[in-house]
């Protein structure tokens, strides 16, 4: 007579319950090799002719969202029923690159129970008084929890370096703190994911001005996003380097392009989705004989 082993029920419905995730995105192309030099200045802020036609972004791409949206929601719900693994998702990007927003459209989709996100602002006075990884640890996520940060642990990395608060020696030092704590982090079962949407110089203006003309939009802006923006070459600089730097097998960085809002869903949407499918996640196996059960 046959076994089923501990989990086989929990792999039988993963295979049942999810199709092989099928990117029409070449992913690859905007991961970031580990400690390669590269210019973000030369990189794309909308998606390549090779990934797009001409009518893609009014006819295929919110059907294509829509599918990795789906897929994504399920792939989401076996993580947290399985609870033997977990997933952290960076997002990084100039100011208006469209952290909160891709949040609200990619996981509109899923369910709550699971996912939270968390915003990194500037450290209050007790977080100043710890590491600079204090206060990212405590927001990491559990087994069975997605997690999404707007902002991170590597602000410490790219504000104080570019306004002269820190020297070279002291974020050097930082990428090794990053990169071991984001190795604890896979040691114990998360997946780390970071993206840096990438927006252009003359779409950040546009978002701006809009933001300025808005008043329901005008709440956002701070002094910072506009003295920031005269530094922008120094936060390029001091991103790409962060990135090639911390960069890896483990924990990966993607180059998101992100003049176009619907492809920078659509991206993280698929990213998501792939990301999750090769955690060869399963749900848990069965507490007993469901054969047994007879309803009155």
């Amino acid at each position: 007579m046959h076994r089923e082993s501990p989990n086989s029920f929990g792999i039988y419905c993963r295979r049942r319950y999810i199709q092989v995730i099928m990117t029409h995105i070449d992913l690859s192309t905007w991961r970031v090799k580990a400690e390669h030099a590269f210019q973000l200045k030369n990189l794309a802020t909308l998606p390549t002719d090779s990934e797009t036609s001409k009518d893609a972004e009014n006819d295929e791409w919110p059907e294509l969202f829509q599918k990795a949206a789906d897929k994504l929601e399920k792939l989401q719900l076996m993580l947290h029923a399985g609870k033997s693994k977990g997933l952290l998702l960076v997002l990084q990007g100039m100011d208006t690159a469209g952290k909160d927003g891709s949040i609200r459209s990619v996981f509109s989709h899923v369910s709550p129970l699971g996912v939270r996100a968390e915003a990194f602002g500037v450290p209050s006075e007790e977080e100043k008084r710890h590491d600079f990884l204090w206060r990212i640890h405590r927001k990491a996520p559990a087994l069975g929890e997605m997690a999404i940060f707007n902002r991170s642990h590597y602000e410490d990395v790219l504000v104080p370096r570019v306004r002269g608060w820190i020297d070279k020696s002291v974020w050097l030092k930082r990428y090794q703190h990053i990169a071991n704590f984001e190795a604890l982090l896979h040691d114990q079962g998360i997946t780390v994911l970071k993206c840096y949407l990438h927006i252009s110089k003359q779409e950040q203006k546009k978002r701006l001005q809009a933001r300025l003309d808005d008043p329901l939009k005008q709440w956002k802006l701070q002094g910072s996003d506009f003295s920031d923006r005269q530094l922008w070459p120094d936060y390029l600089e001091a991103y790409q380097e962060a990135m090639a730097a911390t960069s890896s097998s483990n924990a990966p960085w993607y180059v998101v392009p992100a003049d176009s809002k619907r492809y920078r869903d659509l991206f993280l949407a698929e990213l998501l989705a792939h990301t999750l499918e090769k955690m060869d996640l399963a749900f848990p196996p069965k507490s007993f004989d469901l054969s047994s059960v007879q309803l009155d």
